[in-house]
């Protein structure tokens, strides 16, 4: 079989698995969801990169002393529902890179990155991936059990807070946070996160 090296090589109507995904030797990012290869928006830009510094900044301090712990991309995540126990790399069909995550289960941690759902997970949105994040991912993380996701409007300078239901089944609009806000993640309290400074240019 062929080494796969260019994404001409590939289906993009096809399904593929994380199995898969880890034979390939893109210089292009991809993510998969549902089996289907999205490609990810060009490299981020200034704003989009500052963003998820600032956020990251306070996010590893306060996780400093805590078993929880946060990573950045490129950082594989593998989902699946969360009703099944871990599969094998080619029973999962779905693996992103979300900007930021944050995970508190150490079991789930692999060479790769992260086996199962992160705690919470932050997307800085791109101006060519909005469509992605708000509906394809949206679903994706809450039939997986991510317990918390914020997505984060850098232009708008707003954070959408969604935090799963006490039944863990659906998502609820928790907060909306303006740019000169404090953001309060609903998983951790204590942490304050000053969106000033996490938009400052």
């Amino acid at each position: 079989m062929a080494k796969v090296t260019e994404l001409s090589q590939l289906d993009m109507n096809g399904s593929y698995s994380y199995a898969d995904y880890l034979t390939w030797r893109l210089d292009q990012t991809v993510e998969l969801i549902k089996g289907k290869i999205f490609t990810m928006s060009p490299a981020p830009n200034v704003k989009h990169q500052r963003i998820s510094r600032n956020l990251f900044k306070p996010i590893v301090n306060y996780m400093a002393d805590k078993r929880c712990e946060v990573f950045s991309a490129p950082f594989d995540v593998k989902l699946y529902d969360r009703r099944k126990s871990k599969l094998s790399d080619r029973e999962v069909f779905s693996v992103v890179q979300p900007d930021l995550c944050v995970i508190c289960d150490k079991n789930k941690l692999t060479e790769q990155g992260c086996d199962g759902a992160p705690d919470w997970i932050i997307e800085v949105l791109s101006p060519g991936n909005n469509k992605k994040e708000l509906r394809f991912k949206y679903d994706l993380y809450q039939e997986s059990g991510v317990g918390e996701y914020w997505l984060v409007f850098p232009y708008e300078r707003a954070v959408q807070q969604f935090v799963l239901d006490r039944d863990g089944e659906a998502y609820r609009l928790h907060a909306l946070y303006a740019g000169d806000e404090s953001a309060q993640p609903y998983l951790f309290p204590e942490l304050k996160i000053d969106l000033a400074e996490v938009f400052a240019e």
